[in-house]
């Protein structure tokens, strides 16, 4: 028997089953029509962000990194909560549009020339990841007869410590490195582009409050840095996000009050020369990631070599990070549970597993479960963030997942 993380509080049962934004699982499936199905609670999502504004300093923006999910009902949502969102293709770009952001920003090795000018067009700020994208971005706005919205993103010459993806310090894809940040924010300058500030983004999903602080004093000096080498200072910092969920067994949820305590502080006591900066944190699955529970039905309960396998109709071509191949080094289970018999006391070990000819198609392995039958639901939780749009949807060409988002008992979509 292996360990699963623990369920997100508050979820309870009603005569064993599990309930949902106040529904039960089987309601949600009969509204949504069939199975897989996630369902997203937005009573969730706001709470984080009211925990965020309660911890952060004021005045301290908070950007939505809307790859952790993109689906447009929830998106729509999102845009009023948060004061930004962070985009990483023109096809998001194009979603942020469409569900009304008007502050975009565009970060993302890569971008075509395309991508560059419809952000140009699109008033949104382009985070330029080398001095080449920068040279592109300014061409075509000169093309165009428009001022373009130009910031940096800094390959910083410091990481995130315990972080799940780290994303500085050291050769990286991803922005200028740190030493020639300077250059190119006098090159955006001299080019008369609307300069935006410095994008600096060292790691994602840590759970140490301490290192998360460590990381956003370390950008706020070399902000301060940069400023002095440049002559100019940035009017917005983003010092990235990195707040992590506590999806495994040990893991402990995020105390925002350090980083709060601490980040007030790093911004009392930065360089006057960035008295005039504003700063922001970009932040995405932990947002929306305990917000979304994925839903599938058992459609087979089989036994191999002493070993107990719920076949359900659902998989890692939807939750591609539950199933452990998305970036995990070493397999661990997410908190899953018998949605039908929530409560219930374990009474076997079995492995939860989808419907694909692949022995990685796994969604939790030997875990203790009550027993479980044919046409009992599976709940997989903290599936709100990289489920649907991070998988393999098109694998086997089995159908892509229903989605319902939900406030309260309320429907929203679908109805």
């Amino acid at each position: 028997m292996k360990a699963m993380g623990t369920v997100p509080a508050d979820f309870d049962a009603v005569d064993g089953e599990l309930q949902i934004a106040g529904q039960g699982v089987t309601a949600h499936v009969a509204a949504a029509g069939d199975t897989p199905l996630f369902v997203y609670d937005l009573a969730r999502v706001r709470a984080q962000v009211a925990a965020f504004r309660a911890h952060m300093p004021p005045g301290v923006s908070l950007h939505y990194a809307m790859k952790a999910n993109p689906w447009a009902p929830l998106l729509a949502r999102m845009v009023p909560m948060v004061d930004g969102i962070d985009v990483a293709s023109g096809g998001e770009l194009a979603l942020a549009v469409a569900a009304g952001a008007t502050h975009i920003s565009f970060a993302g090795p890569g971008k075509r020339d395309r991508e560059l000018r419809a952000a140009i067009l699109a008033g949104a700020t382009l985070n330029l990841e080398s001095e080449g994208e920068a040279e592109r971005a300014i061409g075509i706005a000169a093309e165009e007869g428009v001022r373009p919205r130009l910031a940096v993103r800094v390959n910083p010459d410091f990481d995130l410590r315990g972080s799940g993806m780290k994303m500085g310090g050291g050769a990286k894809p991803f922005g200028v490195d740190a030493d020639r940040a300077a250059a190119l924010v006098r090159r955006i300058v001299a080019s008369g582009a609307d300069y935006r500030g410095l994008h600096i983004f060292a790691g994602s999903q840590a759970l140490d409050p301490d290192a998360i602080a460590d990381a956003q004093a370390s950008a706020i000096a070399f902000a301060a840095g940069v400023s002095r080498d440049s002559e100019t200072a940035p009017p917005l910092v983003n010092l990235g996000g990195g707040f992590g969920i506590a999806y495994f067994p040990h893991e402990t949820p995020l105390d925002l009050t350090v980083i709060g305590r601490r980040l007030i502080n790093a911004l009392a006591t930065r360089d006057p020369v960035l008295a005039e900066t504003r700063f922001a944190i970009e932040l995405g699955r932990w947002l929306v990631g305990e917000a979304g529970v994925y839903l599938s039905r058992i459609v087979d309960r089989k036994d191999s070599h002493g070993e107990t396998f719920l076949v359900t109709d659902g998989g890692l071509h939807h939750q591609l990070a539950a199933s452990g191949n998305f970036g995990t080094v070493v397999r661990r289970n997410y908190p899953a549970a018998i949605a039908t018999r929530f409560g219930a006391e374990p009474t076997e070990t079995a492995s939860i597993v989808g419907c694909l000819c692949t022995p990685l198609d796994r969604l939790a392995d030997r875990v203790a479960l009550p027993r479980a039958e044919v046409g009992d639901l599976v709940a997989i939780f903290m599936a709100g963030a990289y489920g649907a749009t991070a998988s393999p949807a098109a694998f086997l060409g089995h159908p892509a997942p229903l989605e319902r988002l939900v406030d309260g008992d309320a429907a929203i979509c679908p109805e």
